[in-house]
């Protein structure tokens, strides 16, 4: 009998401290304040890059730099057109990510959404044979997650690029 209240007790259950419930309010705000905080983060190393490299970027609504280093021709970039680029990807740091010359040319159809963001709005102000330098910001790019590859998180990139005239 004893054995039994014995087992009995030590099996009984606990009841859990109850925790303070966080309300959704809170939650939203707190998560609204780790993303202004991000966001200044990477806006000040943007400007902080820019103006260590002496660049005079145009910024668009969305957060993309692009400054075009080269004239091409004044054949503009039309969506369900197929542009061909040589390109150096570098993070904001300047680490070398993926380039055309490892990596092969990057080619892709303009309006099907199968490049970053930013690359695929960039390809409205540019034309063929232009070359340009281009910053992406991580919502422009590759995101909260990277490319699972060599492009980690929350990573600002910077390309430099030339769009070949191909068509």
């Amino acid at each position: 009998m004893l054995l039994l209240l014995i087992a009995f007790f030590a099996c009984g259950e606990k009841t859990p401290k109850q925790q303070n419930p966080v309300s959704k309010s809170e939650m939203k705000n707190s998560m609204e304040t780790a993303n202004r905080y991000l966001l200044n983060e990477e806006e000040e190393d943007i400007a902080n890059y820019i103006k260590r490299h002496g660049l005079e970027m145009t910024s668009t609504g969305t957060g993309l730099r692009y400054q075009i280093l080269k004239q091409g021709s004044e054949k503009p970039i039309e969506k369900g057109e197929k542009v061909t680029l040589e390109y150096e990807l570098h993070s904001i740091a300047g680490d070398l990510i993926y380039s055309s010359d490892n990596d092969g040319v990057k080619s892709f159809v303009v309006g099907e959404g199968s490049v970053e963001s930013g690359l695929e709005e960039a390809m409205n102000y540019l034309h063929r044979g232009d070359v340009a330098k281009l910053i992406l910001p991580f919502h422009l790019a590759y995101g909260l997650h990277g490319d699972d590859n060599r492009i980690p998180e929350y990573a600002t990139l910077v390309y430099t690029i030339k769009i070949l005239d191909n068509q």
